[in-house]
């Protein structure tokens, strides 16, 4: 208020000449009048100049713009991104600072502050150079009272006042939010994609129907918005081939789809276009690698470009690692050397089938015929091809009969496979026993991988291959001798 005054040239000497006329008995009535008169116009005229400038009347959290931070309405329906179309002015409520207060104050009042890409939250005072104006929050900061106790402690403490002001911030495309900006321009009321599988530059995205009429402004502004991101994909078709790889069409950016990526340490490289990688799996192919110990032994049938073989290899266990696709092939080669356990696994180009009846039988024929005094090693066989690997179980019916039967060898299977049921647990558990041909009631694991769709889930059962299996007239109890008939 004192500043107020003393944008007034004269409201000192008005404020003194009112007190004195007013308190002299002698003084005509007509003059005290006047004097009443002009404090009355003084202190109106100094209301309105506050209102209008300086403070920021209080505003019901309920009345807030929901929409205060979505772009303009124009937007509406842009197939072709006009990046000059997104500019609009919003109101900010701002606190007036003392240049020397500001970093202590920015660094306490965090939860405070303006949130928004691209916007500086301290900028100059056009009326004062010696101050700064701080931008708040409008969604937390409505008046003087939206403060908490600590917040208003601290700005005692730094002597700053707490009356808010208000300012006009002009937002422009850049600080908008991808999901912000996709939910102005698409249809109203339909799904808005700003999520993406990040591989390497490259996003990789699921449209929908609804959303492909803007699938170049999707694309474009997915890599403005994502530092690092310069190729967007979308999945044109399902993984319905033996390669496990899908047609893609490139949205916006590069049509490079060599990429490189850091999963758990490691890294790999890969033709995206050729192979299959998902990122989501990153946390199941850990899972399944802390499973082994050094000196164990791993047979993946369905290796991709390493992420199960790679870092299992580097824990010093033995790989046998498989893929048909020619390009995980050579992908598969190549990041083998790259991680430097090239000397450690061996790489097959097989059908999984073959892979199962040649390699894998031959080498657990080989522990089997160890000596009883040697250590024999664990053995894992990771079969991940969700859509069909469960299948390939049937395999191990007596995949070793002939052979000196030994129960003490009996390799554990984590096999991989999609599920609608409302039980998914139990639908891959009785599939499996189904094809085995045995019960693993009591002797296996099925663990919940991801959601992949509504209703279908990818779920991997654990087991130890039983012996009744992998022998041919291995003593069966009654529930396996029925499902083997079966």
């Amino acid at each position: 208020m004192r500043n107020l005054w003393r944008s007034l040239g004269c409201s000192g000497f008005l404020k003194t000449y009112y007190r004195t006329i007013t308190s002299n008995s002698q003084i005509p009535f007509t003059w005290i009048s006047l004097a009443q008169s002009l404090h009355k116009t003084l202190a109106f005229y100094l209301y309105n100049q506050r209102n209008r400038f300086s403070t920021m009347p209080e505003i019901d959290k309920n009345k807030i713009d929901p929409e205060l931070y979505s772009p303009p309405s124009q937007v509406r329906g842009m197939t072709k991104l006009d990046r000059t179309a997104f500019k609009k002015i919003v109101t900010i409520p701002v606190l007036n600072v003392r240049k020397e207060m500001v970093n202590k104050l920015v660094r306490s009042l965090k939860k405070a502050l303006l949130q928004r890409p691209g916007i500086k939250r301290v900028i100059d005072d056009p009326k004062d150079e010696g101050n700064k104006l701080v931008m708040l929050d409008p969604y937390k900061i409505v008046s003087d009272d939206s403060f908490e106790e600590s917040e208003r402690l601290l700005l005692k403490q730094l002597n700053v006042n707490p009356q808010i002001s208000s300012y006009s911030l002009e937002l422009t495309y850049e600080n908008f939010k991808t999901e912000e900006i996709l939910r102005a321009v698409l249809p109203e009321g339909q799904d808005v994609t700003s999520g993406f599988s990040r591989i390497g530059h490259i996003a990789h995205l699921n449209l929908r129907d609804h959303q492909l009429p803007f699938k170049q402004l999707i694309g474009q502004v997915i890599i403005d918005k994502n530092q690092g991101i310069t190729s967007v994909v979308n999945k044109i078709n399902t993984i319905d081939n033996i390669y496990r790889n899908f047609q893609m069409e490139v949205l916006s950016g590069e049509e490079n789809m060599i990429t490189k990526v850091r999963e758990n340490n490691y890294i790999y490289e890969f033709d995206f276009s050729k192979v299959y990688w998902n990122p989501r799996l990153s946390t199941e192919h850990n899972r399944i690698t802390e499973l082994l110990r050094p000196g164990d032994v791993l047979f993946d049938v369905f290796a991709g470009v390493g992420p199960f073989a790679i870092p299992v290899a580097k824990k010093d266990c033995t790989v046998f690692a498989n893929d048909l696709n020619p390009e995980s092939h050579k992908w598969l080669l190549h990041n083998c050397k790259l991680n430097k356990v090239d000397q450690k696994v061996k790489i097959f180009n097989l059908d999984g089938k073959d892979f199962l009846q040649g390699p894998v039988r031959e080498e657990l024929m080989k522990l089997v015929k160890q000596t009883s005094k040697e250590r024999k090693p664990h053995v894992h066989i990771v079969m991940n091809l969700p859509a069909m690997a469960i299948e390939f179980l049937g395999i191990f019916r007596c995949l070793l009969d002939g052979q000196i039967k030994n129960s003490e060898l009996l390799p554990t299977v984590h096999c991989y496979s999609f599920s609608k049921a409302d039980d998914p647990v139990k639908d891959v558990q009785q599939r499996a026993e189904a094809l085995l041909g045995a019960s693993l009631k009591g002797c296996s694991s099925v663990h919940l991988v991801r959601n992949v769709a509504p209703n279908k889930e990818m779920a991997c059962i654990t087991f130890q291959v039983p012996a009744s299996v992998l022998y041919e007239n291995w003593p069966m109890n009654e529930e396996e001798q029925f499902l083997k008939a079966g």
